[in-house]
């Protein structure tokens, strides 16, 4: 179950006129089994969606959300293999993991307004007292204060969709709470994959990226190749390349993959590709193939940028199947992704 799924199950119980609590992970340490963010929801009746540790404390967050549900208070839950509470919930696998649970109230609705909009948004809380922010573009709005020294590591982690700790930092009001322990979870619309080529390797790639979570998005204007027969439940476009990456407008959440051999069709993709602030840029073709696809970029202007894109395409695996190729062009765009992120 996705972050989103979980959410929205969230959001539809509060509609329905059901308290709720959300169960966040706010940091681990070792071998905990789940990341940072990660979610449960817990309504009144003990119906809950999501997992903040693959199962083996949920039994002890579900009562924890319940209680928080009944008092309206806030409380960190702290699991270890050195607590006697969390031996006897199960988790033995080595590592420690603190809970952050919370009634949700209206500010839940502001959240999962933005975030319909297809907005980053993110939620900053002060651990110490559930006192939370929504942070959203330039606008900060709701209880918290903030320095200018955390907004800039807030602003920081939204923009590599990364939660987290904020490193305290005292507010200009002097208030003794705020150099308190800040969390920061971020919500980001789906990262984008915009692969240009319907061919083989592209049957393959486009449902793992689906998978992965990637919002993926098959440009080609050749019918024949870009057809639902050949790529079914993917999102075609059959414009010419320059066309469709104009429209769509390549942005820091965005991974573009050129796989046709065909400079037609690649070059001008790539081209609009290297202007854009793209995380990740990846052609297919061998390192001769890249090499004249060298000199025709550079041609073009475009010699200092040349070096964004991965060619040949992907980590060296030592496949040569499509889906073998598809594996590995994943694996280097999810490397790439996270290698930078803060945290």
């Amino acid at each position: 179950m996705t972050p989103d799924d979980i959410l929205d199950r969230a959001h539809a119980w509060r509609a329905a006129g059901q308290p709720v609590a959300l169960a966040t992970v706010v940091r681990t340490w070792g071998s905990s089994p789940r990341p940072v963010g990660s979610h449960l929801a817990v309504n009144t009746g003990g119906e809950f969606v999501g997992s903040v540790s693959g199962g083996c404390i949920e039994g002890e967050v579900i009562q924890g959300a319940q209680d928080a549900i009944a008092d309206g208070k806030p409380r960190l839950l702290e699991f270890g293999v050195s607590d006697e509470r969390a031996w006897q919930a199960g988790l033995a696998c080595g590592g420690r993991v603190q809970v952050f649970v919370e009634r949700i109230g209206p500010d839940f609705d502001e959240l999962m307004a933005a975030r319909a909009a297809g907005r980053t948004v993110a939620r900053i809380i002060r651990i110490a007292d559930g006192a939370h922010a929504r942070l959203c573009g330039d606008t900060l709005s709701g209880a918290l204060t903030l320095s200018g020294e955390t907004l800039a590591q807030a602003r920081q982690r939204m923009a590599g969709a990364a939660s987290g700790m904020l490193e305290e930092s005292a507010a200009p009001d002097g208030d003794a709470l705020s150099a308190r322990p800040l969390f920061i979870r971020v919500y980001a619309p789906p990262p984008r994959l915009l692969v240009v080529g319907a061919v083989h390797i592209t049957q393959a790639l486009a449902p793992m990226a689906a998978l992965a979570g990637f919002d993926v998005t098959v440009i080609d204007p050749r019918r024949a190749f870009a057809s639902t027969e050949r790529l079914p439940g993917v999102t075609l476009c059959d414009e010419w390349p320059d066309d469709a990456m104009r429209r769509l407008a390549p942005d820091s959440q965005s991974a573009v993959v050129t796989l046709t051999h065909d400079p037609k069709l690649d070059d001008p993709a790539l081209e609009i590709a290297l202007a854009s602030p793209a995380f990740y840029i990846g052609a297919l073709g061998s390192k001769r193939t890249h090499a004249k696809r060298v000199e025709r970029l550079a041609g073009l202007g475009l010699a200092e940028r040349i070096g964004r894109i991965h060619a040949p395409v992907g980590l060296d695996l030592g496949g040569r199947s499509p889906g073998e190729i598809a594996v590995a062009i994943l694996a280097e765009i999810i490397q790439t992704r996270y290698r930078g992120a803060p945290g």
